[in-house]
C-alpha cells in the first residue's frame, strides 16, 4: 500500500475540520461530511470532496474518520453510511465517547467487518489547526500501515495503549487525561471569581506564584481568555467539555469511584452553557460563579 490514503471525515465540527484539512495537506484524499454542510464546504478549497450524505462520504474510503459530538451522533451517521461500508476499511474513531458507547461502536464495526480503532485525541483548536495533536490509539498491530498516515498527519505522536479497540484503552485514558484538564479549568475560573469578589488584582496572583511549582502555562492561558475577554471564537467549547465532564463522571461512578471534583466541575459548565456560554470556550465555566454576569 501506498502512503497516500482516500480518508473519510465525518464531523467537521472545529476540530474535524482542521484533523481534515491537516490530512489533505499531507496529500491523502480527503471525502468530508457534516450535518451543517456549511461547517464542511470550506474544506473545499483544501481539495477535499463534500459530500451530501455519510453513505456518499464513506464510498472507496480506506479510512473512515469520526469526529462527533458524542457515541451516540457517531452511532447514527455510522448506521447512515453502512450501505456503503466495505469491509476491511478502517475505521478510526476519534470522538470522545463513553466507555459503553466504545464497546457498541466495536460491536457495529465487527457486524460491518471494519478494522475499528479507538483513537481519540488530546488537543483543542490551535494544536488541531497546527497538526499537533496528540492521538491515543488502540487496534490491532496488523493494519496499523493503514491508519498511521492519518495519524501522522493530525498529530506530532500517537501513543498506542492496546491492541483490542473495543477494550477503550486509548479512551479510558483520555477520559483520565480530561479529568486533569477540566479540573485546571475549573479552577482557574473559581481563582479569577474569588479574585474579583475579594479585589484582588489577578496579576498580583500570578506573580505570587510565577515560577514556582505553583505556576503552570495552561492557569496563564486560560485565564487570559477571560480576563481579555477572547472566549470566542473557543478552543473547546463549554457544551463539549460539559459532554465529557458527564462522561468522566459516568466512569467513575461505573467503576466505584467518587469523582468530588469532576461531578462538581461538571455542574459548573452545565450551568455556564444554562447561561448562554455554551458556545464559548470551556474557560468561561468562570461565570458559573455568578449567578449575574459579572462587570468589567
Amino acid at each position: 500500500m501506498t502512503d497516500t490514503r482516500t480518508v473519510t471525515v465525518l464531523g467537521t465540527g472545529i476540530m474535524g475540520a482542521a484533523m481534515a484539512r491537516n490530512v489533505a495537506r499531507a496529500g491523502h484524499t480527503v471525502r468530508a461530511w457534516n450535518r451543517s454542510r456549511d461547517k464542511a464546504e470550506p474544506l473545499s478549497a483544501d481539495g477535499a470532496h463534500i459530500a451530501g450524505t455519510p453513505a456518499e462520504a464513506v464510498e472507496g474510503a480506506d479510512v473512515v474518520l469520526t469526529m462527533l459530538y458524542d457515541g451516540a451522533a457517531v452511532l447514527d451517521v455510522m448506521r447512515r453510511a453502512a450501505p456503503a461500508l466495505r469491509p476491511g476499511t478502517a475505521w478510526a474513531q476519534s470522538t470522545t465517547a463513553g466507555l459503553d458507547s466504545v464497546a457498541e461502536l466495536a460491536a457495529f464495526a465487527e457486524e460491518h467487518g471494519l478494522v475499528f480503532y479507538d483513537a481519540p485525541v488530546l488537543g483543542t483548536r490551535q494544536p488541531a489547526e497546527a497538526g499537533q495533536l496528540l492521538v491515543l490509539a488502540a487496534g490491532p498491530s496488523r493494519g496499523r500501515e493503514t491508519v498511521t498516515p492519518v495519524f501522522d498527519a493530525v498529530g506530532t505522536r500517537t501513543v498506542w495503549t492496546g491492541e483490542d479497540g473495543a477494550a477503550g484503552t486509548a479512551t479510558r485514558l483520555k477520559l483520565v487525561a480530561n479529568s486533569w484538564v477540566l479540573a485546571a479549568t475549573n479552577a482557574a475560573g473559581e481563582a479569577l471569581a474569588l479574585a474579583q469578589a475579594l479585589g484582588v488584582d489577578p496579576q498580583n496572583f500570578f506573580d505570587a506564584i510565577a515560577g514556582g511549582p505553583l505556576d503552570m502555562g495552561y492557569l496563564r492561558v486560560k485565564s487570559g481568555l477571560i480576563l481579555d475577554d477572547r472566549l470566542s471564537p473557543p478552543q473547546f467549547a463549554v457544551a463539549t467539555a460539559a459532554k465529557d465532564a458527564r462522561l468522566i463522571v459516568e466512569a467513575g461512578e461505573r467503576h466505584g469511584v467518587r469523582l468530588d471534583v469532576a461531578a462538581a466541575g461538571a455542574q459548573r459548565l452545565a450551568r455556564a452553557a444554562a447561561q448562554g456560554h455554551g458556545h464559548e470556550d470551556m474557560a468561561a465555566a468562570y461565570f458559573a460563579s455568578f449567578d449575574e454576569t459579572p462587570s468589567a
